[in-house]
């Protein structure tokens, strides 16, 4: 895409130096956009892949899946990629396109107020920024989750989320509890019920596993991709069109496909739990997938080790020397491992957001967090969200989705640039046409079957996409100027969302 030569050259910052924010960066270089400033909070890139380092991380996306479509990737070791390698790809191709050293590491943006046109930045090392458009790659899993347990500070051991891992402590033959039994813990728990001397998994909530074998790749598998990125993107395609039509058909209102994916979930507890007792505390009570279905084939050999015990009994409180359950036991332990998730609707926050007129993103935000097409905010021109609320979060790629979305984003820059647009801000009309429209498509979904999970907002409403994954390809490929401000406003009283 090429600068046209009477078209206005913004300037821009990128939040995050994520997957996303290297992503974005990439393509608002190949649109002829120069001036990008990419600011990150931590001292590495990464995002996801920096933060999570635990026993056992790894992508439940196949691995040659999970690249950007322009560089796949053939040094993958195994089906699923761990975290490590997914880290060192997303170095590798920011150093490789010259990203790595325009990112300015350790740098918080703090506040990002739209003044006069501009957003103007002020971040955690006293710099000020001013430019024409703001891009936020904050990513959505990066704020942990701590549960709400009386006596959580009284434990006397040592205690971590699992999204900020204490590698200085060594399990090895240590009573060890995790609270959680989700797609991290079950990660977590394959991994250290080996070392540990007991581990307790204290379960809420029984989850559906799947099992997918984790095919380790050869020299030789290797050596066949090397140098072929046709190669690369068409096994990328075969992994993409499976899970189009097995995964995302089943929880968007296939009977078919919901129907097998249930049957598969049901099977694989059935014949890899082999005490009855235990595998009905392991069942759920909710249909197949209303959760994350999890893929993992080492969390059901882990729980029936002998030196494993699943405690469902519910937790009242911790004490210095472990978890006091409802039933008045007391579970000794050395180290405590908190499982519990993260907080899926922060987004940007809590850096200090102000659009048009002063708008807050916690007064837009106040009675429902949505977007339009997961990626404008009425009142907040010029400013895209990436991966934002109804996005097809789920058992998919988030890479193919964020490339969808800066495609997305650049039309619309370009319109912009052409002075099609005065700014880049959705209407409020269109912003509530478009969340009416995922209202009616999540009567068919599996997420409204009764279950609790991170896909739900406070309303109990799925933050996802009811519709097929074609779907949303289709309807991110043009933008519509009709949902978009034709003149820009003038300043008045603070904006404030629709009921």
């Amino acid at each position: 895409m090429q600068q046209a030569s009477n078209s206005k050259n913004p300037s821009v910052a990128v939040i995050g130096a994520g997957m996303t924010g290297i992503l974005m960066a990439i393509k608002l270089r190949e649109a002829g956009i120069e001036d990008v400033t990419i600011l990150e909070k931590a001292d590495q890139l990464g995002g996801t892949w920096r933060e999570n380092t635990y026993p056992g991380v790894a992508c439940d996306v196949p691995a040659h899946m999970y690249t950007y479509s322009f560089r796949g990737n053939p040094e993958w070791s195994h089906r699923f990629a761990r975290g490590s390698e997914i880290q060192a790809y997303f170095q590798q191709v920011a150093d490789e396109q010259g990203i790595s050293g325009k990112i300015r590491f350790n740098e918080a943006v703090e506040t990002c107020h739209y003044v006069d046109g501009k957003w103007q930045l002020t971040t955690s090392q006293g710099n000020f920024l001013e430019v024409d458009f703001v891009v936020s790659a904050t990513g959505i899993l990066h704020h942990p989750a701590y549960p709400d347990i009386k006596g959580l500070d009284t434990f006397q051991g040592k205690m971590w989320h699992t999204a900020r891992w204490n590698h200085d402590v060594d399990l090895a033959g240590k009573r060890v509890g995790i609270i959680g039994t989700g797609s991290t813990a079950c990660q977590v728990i394959g991994e250290i019920a080996r070392t540990s001397g007991e581990l307790t998994v204290f379960q809420r909530t029984p989850q559906w596993i799947i099992r997918v074998p984790d095919k380790e790749y050869s020299e030789r598998d290797k050596a066949s991709l090397r140098g072929k990125q046709e190669k690369l993107a068409a096994l990328s395609r075969r992994y993409a069109f499976v899970l189009r039509n097995t995964f995302s058909k089943a929880v968007t209102g296939s009977k078919l496909q919901h129907a097998y994916m249930s049957w598969s979930a049901k099977r694989n507890l059935r014949k890899s739990v082999r005490d009855p007792e235990l595998r009905a505390r392991l069942t759920p009570d909710y249909p197949v997938g209303c959760k994350r279905l999890i893929i993992n084939s080492t969390f059901y050999d882990a729980i029936q080790r002998e030196n494993v015990s699943l405690e469902t009994t519910a937790i009242e409180r911790i004490c210095e020397q472990g978890v006091v359950t409802s039933d008045g036991v007391t579970h000794e332990l050395d180290v405590l491992i908190l499982a519990t998730g993260f907080h899926p609707f922060n987004f940007m926050r809590p850096m200090d957001l102000r659009g048009r007129n002063g708008l807050s993103i916690d007064e837009a935000w106040s009675k429902k967090v949505q977007a339009y097409r997961s990626v404008c905010l009425p009142g907040f021109p010029n400013f895209f969200l990436m991966l934002g609320p109804n996005t097809p979060i789920g058992n998919y790629s988030v890479i193919a989705m964020s490339e969808v979305q800066a495609a997305y984003i650049l039309k619309l820059i370009d319109q912009w640039r052409a002075g099609k647009l005065p700014v880049v801000e959705a209407t409020e009309a269109a912003k509530r046409r478009f969340n009416d429209y995922l209202r009616e498509g999540m009567k068919n979904t599996v997420w409204v079957g009764g279950c609790q999970s991170w896909y739900l907002d406070d309303d109990g409403d799925p933050a996802m996409w009811p519709y097929s994954w074609q779907q949303w390809e289709k309807e991110l490929q043009q933008p519509d100027p009709d949902d978009f401000v034709r003149e820009e406003p003038a300043e008045q009283e603070p904006l404030r969302p629709a009921a």
